[in-house]
């Protein structure tokens, strides 16, 4: 593989796995982003997030010279032939992606390759058109000559971002210029994934289809579970029975406290913004956003009711970031319940591997414990919002013994029902199905199988 020379504008959860995963491929790689304190601790070894295996590749490939961090246009682009734009694209308040830092990264471009034409690659997920947009604002500020501008929107999942730059399920490449495309699918040399190369704004559409999609299962599951929860029927066995049809998959099909993170939500908002504002009608995308926000109110529904009251009252919340392996806090389950349960007067206590620190700048009125045991001492009902490894070998014995009251919900049904119950906790919501039997089954050889989101 012939290396290159790329920079990457963000140094967020997007831009530094890309920065790693590149100059893993052997390009040499220049990231760049505005926030000096960021840039600093990067070039001290020190990651400003935690991803698996990202802070060892981060400090293997600076210390080779294959990756750098630099806060200058001029110093990071002087060298580059390809450039990635991989900024926050957040939600305004009426669910558009907010463009200003793309906008900006895209006039910090322009000012610092004046007359040469390096092939830029949007790899920020921005609305339907932005490509175009990109092109414009670069080549009227140069000259007036295009530029060669390449979709390639990422499926990274936090908490395996890493994992899922080497292996994933396809690379998506949109141009008007078929070559640039090529050239740019040239740089993922020895990773082996099918190649899809269309237009910018079909590439830029795989993504916001893509994602809500895979939301639309959960809140689909999440309303077929409230059915089953008045009916009598078992919701993770129907699940598993759904999952077992190749046509559906098992994936995305666990009910619970609802999705969350830095991409569903978001992509899901702009998508039905976009829709409207072209004229359509995306009842089904509201939808979606509607029963994932009520699944934090059932929670809080159920809780007032087993306790009687919520005033006074003490909640311990277990996971905060949006997903294991990652501390990652944006749009959170755990936030809006931490916010719902203080409005309604209780005192509220958290405890997370990794996402405390940043759950208190948003969240200052909870109480951060060192240990899950520490944040369950004295509470009237325990609350598991993420799924952490971690969590599947609790003593739920002496967490019994720590709370006050023996309510227990758990937000991501993945913990053994009848151990909580042998505990002598009365579980509340979760998997309160019509039977505890294990959901399992297994395909025409014989393998198990069962469902995961």
């Amino acid at each position: 593989m012939t290396a290159r020379d790329l920079s990457i504008i963000g140094a967020g959860h997007v831009g530094l796995v890309y920065a790693a995963g590149m100059a893993e491929l052997g390009h040499r790689v220049a990231c760049i982003d505005i926030d000096v304190d960021r840039i600093e601790r990067l070039r001290r070894g020190e990651l400003p997030i935690f991803e698996p295996g990202l802070d060892e590749a981060v400090c293997r490939h600076s210390a080779s010279g294959r990756l750098r961090f630099s806060t200058s246009y001029e110093d990071a682009l002087a060298d580059a032939e390809f450039i990635f734009i991989a900024v926050s694209t957040p939600s305004t308040p009426d669910g558009a992606a907010d463009l200003r830092a793309v906008r900006a990264a895209a006039r910090g471009i322009a000012a610092a390759v004046r007359g040469r034409r390096p092939i830029i690659i949007n790899k920020s997920t921005v609305p339907v058109g932005t490509g175009d947009s990109v092109d414009h604002i670069l080549a009227s500020a140069d000259g007036h000559r295009p530029f060669k501008v390449v979709s390639n929107p990422e499926f990274l999942r936090e908490g395996t971002a890493l994992h899922d730059f080497f292996h994933p399920d396809r690379i998506v490449l949109g141009s008007r210029d078929r070559a640039a495309a090529e050239r740019v699918a040239a740089l993922y040399e020895g990773v082996n994934a099918p190649v899809l190369v269309t237009d910018v704004k079909t590439a830029e559409m795989i993504k916001y289809a893509s994602n809500a999609f895979l939301a639309t299962k959960i809140s689909f599951i999440n309303e077929i579970a409230e059915i089953c929860e008045a009916v009598g029927a078992d919701a993770a066995q129907v699940a598993a029975g759904m999952g077992l049809d190749a046509r559906i998959g098992g994936h995305f099909l666990r009910h619970g406290i609802g999705f969350g993170g830095s991409c569903l939500p978001k992509d899901v908002r702009a998508l039905a913004y976009m829709g409207s504002v072209f004229g359509t009608h995306p009842q089904l995308l509201n939808a979606v956003l509607q029963i994932n926000a009520a699944q934090r109110r059932r929670v809080l529904q159920k809780v007032r009711t087993a306790l009687g009251q919520l005033d006074g009252a003490r909640i311990c919340v277990l996971g905060l970031a949006f997903k294991p392996n990652t501390d990652d806090v944006r749009d959170a389950p755990a936030i809006d319940l931490i916010r719902l349960f203080l409005n309604e007067g209780a005192d509220v206590t958290a405890y997370d591997p990794q996402a405390m620190t940043k759950t208190a700048v948003i969240c200052p009125d909870a109480a951060y414990f060192a240990s899950p045991y520490d944040a369950a001492a004295g509470c009237d009902a325990i609350i598991v919002a993420t799924e952490w490894p971690e969590f599947q070998d609790l003593d739920l014995g002496r967490l019994r013994a720590a709370a006050a009251r023996p309510i227990f919900v758990d937000g991501r049904g993945f913990l053994d029902r009848d151990a909580i119950e042998e505990a002598g906790f009365t579980l509340i919501s979760g998997r309160d199905d019509a039977s505890s039997a294990p959901v399992s089954a297994r395909d025409r050889n014989g393998r198990a199988v069962g469902v995961s989101a």
